[in-house]
């Protein structure tokens, strides 16, 4: 191994508590020995997403960094496998260079943790389900997994799926393991779905509507037949962290179109007839439109805000405006709106349980709330992932149970420890 602490002979550790194997061999080595000692490890990758959830409770952390290297892809076939420590940027990299793309758009939370951009890696964004704007058109991140390679809580090494789209008899367990944050196996290697870039890109913007008036807005032009792969909409003091919008200087509606240039230019003409006399109109091409939609799913305004607690809501679009205006009104919260309203990026005051209590309240049972940043006392204290209900929650210990028994991988993350 490579920069590794290795158990010594009598099972304990020596040397410092950071575990950084280099190749997968390496890794099921190292979590044998830690389910053999009932070890807790934290499993990182690209670290940017350490201050999402509860913290860990562990003594060691797993660094997956070493084990990174793109092992298969096969852009005639739509298909890329990786290592689950590759950076994302080296992925993303490679598929432009031949016109390809992630199609889920996944978010770069690092600059909103204090972390340098463009360092996330493969398995982290897997792990989180990270999806960004184009989730309303394309899916989550779970839709593109097509397989991985993954060391379970009992020490075992193994692979589930494959590499083409129709490869599934039984369980999808892929899936399952996406967005379980680690708590479930440790993956060292993910088969993703990828798609064709669009050759163009325009986003309409309506300027001035309301937040009830924006959503309705986004509500019919993704009801259209013209194929929206953005929809979000930021109230001024919103818009004036997002390239693009903040030079408007009032409450900004965006929609997006891709595709070829004369299709996008066409469907845009008639979204525009559509919806123009809802709102003065601009417009955003190519580069100008991608910095934006980049700006929304990175959460920029709240990257500017530091001081901030930051939740992300899930609702039906058609109650967006009234959670968002309650909570501003009861907790002088400010927020903005993704996937035509139903998702809300907001922001409170950190103190106390950062606006829990609130947050819930408002949400109900018609909807899930994340706080995803806030100091560590708080995160600590507050049920960072929406609490579940009795039946779901208890499923749920049983998945864990089933793959984790000993609550080895990455402990009290997402509920307190076992």
């Amino acid at each position: 191994m490579t920069s590794v602490q290795t158990p010594a002979q009598d099972g304990a550790p020596t040397g410092p508590s950071v575990l950084k194997p280099a190749t997968e061999a390496q890794a099921h080595e190292v979590l044998r020995w830690a389910v053999a000692e009932e070890q807790p490890v934290e499993l990182v990758g690209g670290g940017t997403k350490r201050a999402i959830g509860r913290p860990v409770q562990a003594a060691h952390r797993l660094d997956f960094s070493g084990l990174r290297g793109i092992s298969l892809y096969e852009p005639e076939e739509l298909v890329l496998s990786a290592a689950a420590g590759t950076p994302l940027a080296e992925i993303e990299a490679t598929l432009a260079a031949r016109r390809q793309q992630l199609a889920f758009e996944p978010a770069d939370p690092g600059p909103l943790f204090g972390r340098p951009a463009g360092t996330q890696t493969l398995g982290g964004v897997v792990s989180a389900n990270l999806s960004g704007p184009r989730r309303i058109k394309a899916g989550a991140a779970r839709d593109h997994v097509l397989g991985c390679r993954a060391v379970s809580g009992h020490g075992e090494l193994f692979k589930a799926g494959g590499r083409v789209v129709k490869n599934v008899t039984g369980y999808d367990l892929p899936k399952l393991f996406t967005g379980a944050w680690g708590t479930l196996v440790a993956l060292t290697e993910v088969t993703l779905k990828v798609l064709p870039a669009p050759e163009h890109e325009r986003t309409l913007l309506l300027l001035g509507l309301d937040d009830a008036a924006a959503i309705q807005a986004l509500s019919s032009a993704l009801c259209s037949p013209h194929e929206v792969a953005g929809a979000a909409h930021l109230p001024a003091a919103m818009a004036a962290g997002i390239p693009g919008a903040a030079e408007q200087g009032a409450a900004v509606t965006a929609i997006r179109l891709e595709g070829f240039a004369p299709s996008v230019a066409y469907r845009a003409g008639l979204l525009e007839k559509a919806l123009g006399g809802k709102a003065a109109t601009a417009a955003l091409e190519g580069g100008a439109s991608a910095a934006f939609w980049r700006a929304v799913r990175d959460v920029a305004p709240f990257v500017a805000r530091p001081e901030r607690a930051v939740w992300r809501i899930s609702v039906a679009p058609r109650r967006g405006p009234a959670v968002l205006g309650e909570l501003a009104a009861r907790l002088g919260a400010e927020g903005y709106y993704d996937w035509g309203g139903g998702l809300i990026w907001l922001g409170t005051d950190p103190a106390g349980d950062a606006g829990a209590a609130a947050v819930r309240a408002a949400v109900g049972g018609e909807g899930h709330a994340t706080l995803l940043r806030a100091p560590e006392a708080v995160r600590t204290a507050v049920p960072v992932f929406h609490p579940q209900a009795p039946a779901l929650a208890a499923l749920s210990a049983r998945v864990k149970q089933t793959y984790d028994p000993r609550d080895i991988l990455n402990p009290g993350r997402m509920t307190a420890g076992i």
